[in-house]
């Protein structure tokens, strides 16, 4: 019989509590059980590691040797554990404001259940950082369509909720914008990453004036300056917070759609694990 962990951690915890019930209650097992284990470990080993009595146990010369080789090793292997676990990451890519409390409920439950990290990644192109492998998992907004390399997990639907234009603009003055006239002004779009676009609107039906830009600090400050409007969802309108900007209801509107996009056989047990936890998310 090959020793396994479980011995060697079973007759640890038994030399010290000098007791097989407590050790026992300890190892979360029955006594019995741990009394078969160490019972193994011994015929394996084909030493006697305990002096048992009816009221005392007590470690043999031979056991008192092989405890401290074997705390030793024990202690290497968790070591290396813990550095591993450590090392072991999901990066999660994002362009823009990630929707809250989704991130901070799906991140602290990742960390908390897996014991592993989540780095946040930044990029103006989670795809494209998804397919160079520079990210483990993008966070889009809009809908992405999957592919025989990138598959994609819908979490929910994010309402638009506001018209973001600049503080002296005509369009601040309003009460609400219906979406139907959306088009009506200028949109400003990221077209690399952005929710919002001449796409969300059928042939014919959108803005015929279209400020592109690439990322998300380009749309704030075209914004700003009055260049034209944009849509914001709800967490836009918490967190974006800059002086020429302000918001306008908007109703109507349709929402957007909120995916994970990834590359299948990449990170495997783990991104399965990440993806799961951010589904639950979706419910608190």
């Amino acid at each position: 019989m090959d020793v396994e962990l479980r011995h060697l951690r079973a007759f640890v915890e038994v030399a010290r509590q000098r007791s097989f019930t407590r050790a026992a209650e300890k190892l979360a097992i029955t006594q019995p059980a741990l009394t078969r284990t160490i019972q193994q470990l011994e015929t394996a080993l084909r030493v006697r590691l305990f002096n048992r009595s009816s009221r005392h146990v007590e470690l043999t010369n031979v056991g008192n040797s092989f405890l401290a080789q074997v705390e030793r090793v024990l202690n290497e292997l968790d070591r290396a554990m813990s550095a591993l676990s450590e090392q072991v990451s999901i990066r999660l890519g994002f362009s823009w404001l990630m929707p809250d409390p989704w991130a901070q409920r799906t991140i602290s439950a990742f960390e908390r259940t897996s014991g592993s990290a989540v780095n946040l990644v930044r990029t103006d192109d989670p795809i494209q950082a998804l397919q160079r492998h520079v990210i483990d998992v993008a966070l889009v907004r809009g809908g992405v369509l999957p592919t025989a390399s990138v598959k994609v997990v819908h979490l929910f639907d994010e309402p638009r909720v506001a018209i973001a234009c600049a503080t002296k603009s005509d369009v601040s003055r309003l009460d609400e914008v219906d979406w139907r006239d959306v088009p009506r002004w200028p949109l400003v779009e990221n077209v690399v990453s952005g929710a919002t676009g001449h796409w969300s609107w059928g042939p014919g039906e959108g803005p015929r004036d279209v400020i592109e830009t690439t990322n998300y600090d380009e749309w704030v400050e075209s914004v700003a300056a009055d260049r034209g409007i944009g849509v914001a969802p709800a967490v836009g309108v918490r967190r974006i917070n800059h002086p020429g900007v302000t918001f306008v209801p908007l109703v109507n509107a349709p929402p957007v759609p909120v995916e994970l996009a990834y590359l299948p056989h990449m990170q495997e047990l783990l991104l399965r694990r990440f993806i799961e936890v951010a589904i639950a998310a979706v419910h608190g």
